[in-house]
């Protein structure tokens, strides 16, 4: 990998009108390099260094999925068992005659949404991309302050008061018919939640951070770390969050789908993780064939083609993106990773050994890439 080529590429997007700061990582097989480039303020007088913690947003749910993992192998859960026993309020569950329904306009579920269903963005509550018209369903979620949208960890609802507001509404869809984000993987958090009688946080650093040495990674940054984190930008001189906002205090609920904050060090010791097959070192922290499951596209071509990540190219395995099919990137069927919304974006391709991580301070403004990490992709994927 050739850092000069890849930080003067990278340089071109670096600015208080485009992206005020960045760090990355790129694992190329045993080599690993990481850069930081820009500053953590518009006004640049506060560069930044590749310790620098940054919001990972959606990156939150491969670890999440992860730690469900590690719960099935200790025989804890079934990835085919109904989430039921340890989520009660979400059995016997209601499904809307079709997607724009009022929300009493339902049948009955035709089984229990599994812990597979949580994992592979199935259960049948979600954002459709493929459909962003907004609906009844919608509205009723809006109306009990459980709207998805970008993380904001101080306004969420309690674990319990979550499950409260949402027990009785209906899925929008058959649990297994559709591909539908986000909530599923705030829902397997609480699962996580019920599962351990512990919180989210909690487990996380007992199972993975401590293990792997992520000391900066949480679901909020303690005043010691607040010398290397900023603002989150929106879009111009927009700030989504202050350096003394959100994440400065511990969240009423730690969300399986978004909330935590890390550095690409840190991060790509989880991707070390995974590429690896599950181990750290010479012992085996999840079992490399739920590993391979993880990674391995899990959607059916019909569940595909109806609102998929990317029907295109792109299946979903447990918790991640699995391209099943080479990517114009360069990046090869059977690559993986997950991106998150507030500017940072993870991805391994095992066949060429390569690992690219990208986290910036400037949130996405659509579910499309911006141009930092479409042109970081195919740099790391050429090697």
């Amino acid at each position: 990998m050739d850092r000069a080529h890849l930080e003067q590429q990278l340089t071109t997007h670096i600015g208080p009108d485009a992206i005020p700061g960045l760090t990355w990582y790129v694992r190329d097989g045993d080599q690993v390099l990481t850069g930081a480039l820009g500053h953590r303020d518009l006004e640049a007088t506060a560069p930044i260094d590749t310790d620098e913690v940054f919001r990972i947003a959606s990156m939150t749910k491969p670890v999440t999925a992860a730690l469900a993992l590690m719960l099935v192998a200790d025989g804890a859960v079934g990835l085919t068992d109904p989430v039921d026993a340890h989520l009660p309020e979400l059995a016997d569950r209601r499904v809307l005659r079709h997607p724009h329904a009022d929300i009493d306009d339902t049948v009955p579920a035709d089984r229990p949404i599994t812990l597979a269903d949580l994992l592979t963005n199935t259960s049948g509550w979600g954002m459709d991309f493929s459909d962003f018209s907004p609906t009844p369903l919608d509205a009723a979620w809006a109306a009990r302050g459980i709207v998805a949208g970008p993380p904001a960890p101080a306004g969420v609802l309690s674990t319990e008061a979550w499950l409260t507001a949402a027990a009785d509404l209906p899925l929008r869809h058959q649990p297994g018919e559709r591909w539908l984000y986000n909530t599923p993987s705030l829902v397997t958090g609480l699962f996580i939640e019920r599962a351990t009688g512990s919180r989210l946080g909690e487990v996380m650093a007992e199972r993975v951070f401590d293990p792997l040495g992520m000391t900066d990674t949480g679901f909020w940054v303690p005043p010691q770390n607040r010398r290397r984190f900023g603002a989150c930008f929106g879009a111009g001189t927009d700030v989504y969050d202050p350096a003394d906002g959100q994440w400065a205090a511990i969240p009423p609920r730690e969300g399986g789908d978004a909330g935590l904050v890390s550095t690409v060090s840190d991060y790509g010791r989880f991707a070390d993780l995974v590429r690896a097959g599950g181990a750290v070192g010479d012992r085996q922290v999840i079992p490399r064939e739920l590993v391979r499951a993880m990674t391995t596209n899990q959607l059916p071509d019909h569940v595909l083609a109806r609102g998929g990540p990317d029907p295109d190219g792109t299946g979903w395995g447990y918790g991640c993106e699995v391209r099943t099919t080479r990517a114009p990137s360069g990046l090869a069927a059977g690559a993986y990773g997950w991106n998150g919304g507030l500017g940072s974006r993870w991805f391994t391709d095992p066949a060429s050994d390569r690992t690219g991580i990208l986290l910036t301070n400037r949130m996405w403004s659509s579910p499309q890439i911006p141009p930092v990490f479409s042109e970081f992709e195919p740099l790391v994927a050429a090697g």
